[in-house]
Parts: C-alpha cells; structure tokens; sequence
C-alpha cells in the first residue's frame, strides 16, 4: 500500500499541486467502516486480490471518487456509471475514462 500511496503523492506533484494530498484522506480499502484503514505515507497493510478500495484524489474544492477492485493484474473501476459524462485521460501510455463535469 505505500508504494500506491507514494505513487499517487507523485501523481499530485507531476500535476502541479504537489502539497494538495495532505488537505483531504486519499482513501484505502473500503468494507463496512469509511475506510478499513487510511492510504497514509508509511502504511504498512498489504493490498491483496480482489479486495475493494474506495479512492479518493482532492484538490482544493474539487474531489474525484471512485471504488474499484484490486485484480491480480490490473485495477478495474466498479463505480462508473454509463449515463454520466466521461472524458478520456492519457496517464503513463493508458487512456482512462473519468467522470466529466455534469451540465443539465
């Protein structure tokens, strides 16, 4: 789970808001409390198969949530909604569909 951790803290700083983790939780394994235990610098908890995690990046004012499953290979996001707008995102050579702003 550390190495997540760091990898998301470095996610925030090639993003230009290299100090906006420490405003707001980033998430951790999600079960019946909010969050089994926190992603926090240091943590020493295993990330294990298709455990459930909610994650959670924020920036000042703005939060971006999603609950996905830890596979043996890969991640797969289990909150997307198919009537919500998606926008791509490139993110190391993969394309990622996340959540667009929502107009009505």
């Amino acid at each position: 789970m550390d190495y997540i951790f760091r990898t998301g803290v470095e996610a925030y700083s090639r993003a230009g808001f290299p100090d906006e983790w420490k405003l707001h939780h980033q998430g951790g394994p999600t079960g019946y409390a909010g969050r089994d235990y926190r992603a926090r610098p240091g943590v020493k908890e295993v990330v294990h198969p298709n455990q459930a995690f909610a994650w959670n990046p924020s920036i000042s004012s703005a939060k971006s949530e999603d609950t996905i499953i830890a596979l043996e290979d890969r991640t797969e996001i289990i909150s997307a909604h198919g009537d919500w707008p998606m926008k791509p995102i490139e993110v190391e050579s993969m394309v990622i569909a996340r959540p667009d702003i929502l107009r009505v």
